[in-house]
């Protein structure tokens, strides 16, 4: 049995309504090869080895994170990833920004694993804030080494972490404006050195996770949703989608 690509489309829109995409993203059926859909693959990127997983599997549609169409295209080459979907007959449904502001999205699934309670939305709606059992910025990296993965960075707080922020992915910018709410600890993806520097004058604990890292676990929860929204197919989480960065 299958379903359409539009079916899978509208039900990614209630769960992360268009409207809540920043003015500047891509979200959407950004690729529709025409298809109809026997199995979904969900992941964070769609890379290559994405695209041929979906193959192999038999999934027509994959679910991702992060727009595989993002800034204007004014070329299109056999090896580029869209080319890639087309000739294999695979359609991409994208949410990014909205998917990150979206109550039960990514960020909401990374407070979760960081074990905050009563939070609100701040970082343009992206972001989390919130409290958190007495801890502090090294124990809160231990934390995301042991659930996230490797590469994690941090910068300890002056005095313990009762207030926590996070914004997945690049989110390291929104450190001022987490300081300003009361946060003792900001939790992110990336974050640069004068972000670092300006967290450690401040008293202010910094935690970067990475990139890929703190916004992965949505794959999963994508999948969950789909599976109950869709229980007549399959829906699996990409295994070929990983992080781009080596760790020593």
């Amino acid at each position: 049995m299958s379903i359409t690509v539009q079916q899978v489309l509208e039900e990614m829109q209630r769960m992360a309504p268009p409207e809540l995409a920043e003015s500047w993203d891509n979200v959407g059926l950004l690729v529709d090869a025409g298809q109809p859909v026997d199995a979904i693959l969900t992941t964070l990127d769609i890379t290559p080895d994405v695209v041929k997983e979906a193959v192999d599997l038999g999934c027509r549609l994959i679910v991702s994170h992060h727009p595989v169409i993002f800034d204007p295209i004014k070329r299109i080459t056999a090896g580029d990833l869209p080319a890639l979907l087309l000739q294999d007959g695979v359609s991409a449904i994208c949410m990014h920004t909205n998917l990150d502001a979206a109550p039960g999205g990514v960020n909401d699934t990374l407070a979760d694993i960081l074990g905050m309670r009563d939070t609100i939305s701040f970082a343009d709606g992206c972001g989390r804030i919130g409290t958190v059992d007495a801890t502090s910025a090294k124990a809160l990296a231990e934390l995301c080494e042991t659930t996230l993965g490797p590469g994690v960075r941090y910068v300890e707080a002056d005095h313990p972490v009762l207030r926590l922020a996070e914004v997945s992915g690049a989110g390291g910018s929104y450190w001022k404006e987490a300081l300003d709410l009361g946060a003792d600890c900001l939790v992110t993806g990336e974050a640069n050195h004068h972000a670092a520097c300006d967290a450690k004058r401040f008293g202010m604990g910094l935690v970067t996770a990475g990139h890929w890292a703190t916004e992965r676990p949505i794959a999963r929860v994508l999948a969950n949703r789909l599976s109950e929204a869709f229980p007549e197919i399959a829906v699996m989480v990409s295994r070929a989608d990983r992080d781009p960065f080596t760790y020593l």
